[in-house]
């Protein structure tokens, strides 16, 4: 199971840190959100060291749709009613200036990058993408109602933003990464105040940055009941049209269209890591019905977070870590979210002023309903019994035969067969 991402791009290789050292700030993770952070550190010529567990890139960066977009479904409606007018501006600002920060950077890099339109689709809820249209005029953005989208649905429409972008994540990484203070294989397993113990040594940072995936450490900012984890899947057909554009349902378990070179990426059959889903059974059964003569050459699925209220978590890990940092809960819209969190987290930690750090503090209300909801599937799957426990908190994994892994329905850890760990917040494996 291979990305076409993957089959196309040979990132750069770093050593494993095996000696004690000390930095001024230290990322752990090595996907996108901490390249840039790091990427960013350099230029500001800060001390750093980002400490990847496995290669680079190897998590969720390397099986992402991969689409530079502002349009993060239909969030716009729900930050006018949850947090106001001046928290849906900032949000959208937040994102249009990742957005151009990511067009700045590729004017002079080969990743394929390419301007589409976005267009957000539902089935069955017109008056969602209306309300939808005039949250975004109230805040200034262009935006506009389609019907007749060229994808094989039966739809009542889509709120359509011209002029995003589509991309090659890991072309575009692996042109600037090889300049930065990298370690692969440096897996941290704990941490001791601001020291981060790996298997080998110890890094000793003013600073910590956590930006892998879902942030590891219980202790501080409940990020086990802030978030849960969402599978979905993608196949890559040959011989199947051009869609001219980027399309994905409002529901996260609809479908999502995007071409790359000869290949249209479909995505979907998503469902909650550890429950039952359409997974790429739902993908192909889908294919086989309206792209008969396409013939399907890649296929692979990603892992999101997911917080409360579709505003991600980027800054102070709690607020009682005054030196810890962390970006989570990018909705399935990594792409921006990476770049937006980046920004944020390398000004914080050198102490600039960023003017939207307040919309996406982590330590914001928590009370939603999918706390309540995130809670009871925990206490559910607490006292299940199972032979199989995950490590991170006791819950009782799942059998997902799709993909031969054990699963935890509570936080979202993965395994593989042999119990080896396939996605974090478990910082280890099976026992």
């Amino acid at each position: 199971m291979k990305s076409v991402w993957q089959d196309d791009t040979k990132l750069p290789v770093f050593p494993e840190l095996e000696n004690n050292v000390k930095a001024d700030v230290l990322i752990i993770g090595g996907g996108i959100t901490g390249i840039l952070t790091a990427y960013f550190l350099h230029q500001n010529g800060v001390k750093y060291i980002l400490a990847e567990k496995n290669r680079i890139c190897s998590g969720t960066t390397q099986n992402t749709t991969a689409k530079i977009t502002f349009q993060h479904g239909l969030i716009y409606q729900k930050i006018l009613k949850s947090a106001g007018t001046e928290a849906a501006r900032k949000y959208l600002e937040a994102n249009k200036k990742a957005f151009d920060k990511y067009a700045e950077m590729c004017i002079n890099i080969k990743c394929n990058y390419e301007i589409k339109d976005n267009f957000i689709y539902s089935v069955n809820d017109r008056n969602q993408l209306e309300n939808e249209i005039n949250a975004l005029d109230k805040i200034s953005c262009n935006a506009e109602f389609c019907e007749n989208l060229p994808i094989p649905i039966n739809t009542v429409g889509a709120v359509k933003i011209p002029n995003q972008a589509q991309f090659d994540p890991l072309k575009f990484i692996s042109s600037f990464a090889g300049t930065l203070n990298i370690y692969e294989n440096t897996f941290v397993r704990e941490m001791a105040g601001n020291t981060a113990i790996t298997d080998k040594c110890r890094i000793k940072a003013d600073k910590v940055i956590v930006t892998t995936h879902f942030p590891f450490i219980n202790k501080h900012g409940s990020y086990f009941l802030k978030l849960y984890q969402h599978r979905s899947y993608v196949i890559a057909l040959e011989n199947a049209p051009d869609v001219n554009g980027m399309y994905v349902d409002e529901n996260h378990t609809g479908f999502s269209f995007r071409n790359y070179k000869n290949l249209l990426l479909v995505g979907g059959g998503g469902h909650r890591t550890g429950e039952s889903g359409g997974n790429w059974n739902k993908l192909r059964n889908f294919a086989k019905l309206h792209y008969p003569n396409a013939a399907e050459k890649y296929h692979w699925a990603a892992q999101d977070c997911m917080s409360l209220d579709g505003i991600p978590y980027i800054g102070k890990y709690s607020g009682n870590t005054p030196n810890l940092y962390t970006a989570s809960g990018f909705n399935k819209w990594g792409m921006t979210s990476a770049m937006t969190a980046a920004m944020i987290l390398s000004d914080m930690v050198i102490d600039k002023h960023n003017d939207f750090a307040d919309v996406f503090n982590p330590s914001r209300n928590i009370i939603k309903p999918q706390l309540f909801i995130n809670g009871g599937k925990s206490i559910k799957n607490l006292i299940t019994p199972t032979a199989k426990r995950c490590p991170h908190m006791g819950c009782a994994l799942k059998w997902n035969s799709a993909e031969h892994s054990w699963d935890c329905p509570c936080h979202g850890s993965r395994f593989d067969d042999t119990g080896k760990v396939l996605d974090n917040p478990a910082n280890g494996d099976l026992k």
